[in-house]
């Protein structure tokens, strides 16, 4: 816990961001550094909410009027308990409670989120100056995908929004999405955001392994390996790079050592399709595709994805579990509602 990364910060309102409690008092200004740390947190491609116990209208009015609605993400501004609406906050998120924290002026509050979700960081407002100089909010690096990050978030509102209203096959809601994914060897101007997603993916990482930006820099124009970088856009923008691949190669074999992908876009299958479009290239080689799995307390779902593409245990070496592509498999059909760039 204590080399945790924040990747979302969840603030009360009354006495925490601004001076007073909006039902009773007249709210007219902002406590001590709190713009200059939301904006900089936002530019860090730290996620923001907000866990208030006001009226939302009331209290959504008053962060327009400072200027600073924009940047938060779900907010649960209601009469429940702090507790309840953070679990619907990291719900709607999707990740991890111990990336998360929530800063309150409030110590019952802060206990009564923690007694309720003990892996959450919780802060008292006198640590707002702190904050920025605080390890756990210090990003190793802040890459485009970083500044972008809220932007792509509040996309994904408006993509989820229509999917809950269309009505219809799912093939054809994803079809008029007009997604378009790319798989190429990673660059060196790639490498941040890709030690980014190893450090940040947990749920949808076969192994749970990090990197760091020398040891992905090393993969670059070897001869023995495949460092390969997925990205997606559709018709709202772009959701950034969000996969990553890497392939220990030889004439007679591939191992892949590492597939990763987003949670943002866990619903789109994109682990399965790039998956998919590894095997088929394998094939098309000649060669024997082997994957190695690690199991942790989040990733099971990694391992169901190989399973279902057609790779079967064939042995372990230590917490690792190597799997072993079936051959009389037929090469799986690319997807048709999608439009694919790729090179392997």
């Amino acid at each position: 816990m204590k080399n945790r990364k924040i990747k979302l910060l969840i603030w009360d309102l009354d006495n925490t961001i601004w001076n007073g409690t909006l039902t009773e008092d007249k709210v007219t200004e902002l406590n001590e550094k709190v713009k200059d740390t939301i904006l900089e947190m936002d530019r860090r491609g730290i996620l923001m909410s907000i866990a208030s116990k006001n009226n939302f209208d009331q209290a959504l009015q008053k962060l327009e009027e400072f200027q600073l609605a924009e940047y938060f993400i779900y907010p649960a501004i209601n009469w429940n308990s702090k507790s309840v609406n953070i679990k619907e906050i990291i719900k709607s998120v999707n990740i991890g409670v111990d990336t998360v924290a929530f800063v309150d002026d409030q110590a019952f509050e802060r206990e009564e989120v923690k007694s309720e979700l003990p892996e959450i960081l919780c802060l008292d407002w006198k640590d707002i100056p702190l904050i920025l100089d605080m390890p756990e909010f210090m990003p190793n690096f802040i890459t485009e995908d970083s500044k972008l990050r809220r932007q792509m978030y509040q996309s994904d509102i408006k993509r989820n929004k229509e999917e809950d209203q269309y009505i219809g096959p799912k093939e054809e809601f994803l079809a008029s999405l007009n997604m378009e994914l790319t798989l190429n060897p990673a660059k060196v101007t790639d490498l941040q955001r890709a030690e980014e997603l190893t450090v940040r993916t947990h749920q949808l990482n076969s192994t749970g392994y990090t990197y760091s930006y020398e040891e992905l820099k090393s993969f670059v124009g070897s001869d023995n390996h495949k460092l390969l970088i997925g990205g997606l856009v559709d018709k709202y923008g772009t959701y950034g790079k969000i996969a990553l691949a890497l392939l220990t190669c030889t004439e007679e074999r591939w191992t892949l050592d590492l597939l990763l992908t987003s949670c943002r876009v866990m619903s789109r299958g994109i682990g399965t399709i790039i998956l998919n479009l590894i095997v088929e290239q394998a094939m098309m080689s000649g060669v024997d595709l082997f994957a190695e799995f690690v199991p942790t307390d989040k990733n099971r779902i990694m391992l169901v994805t190989y399973k279902l593409a057609g790779f079967m245990e064939a042995g372990k070496k230590g917490e690792v579990i190597i799997l072993q592509y079936d051959k009389k498999r037929e090469i799986p059909r690319r997807p048709e509602h999608m439009k694919l760039t790729v090179k392997i």
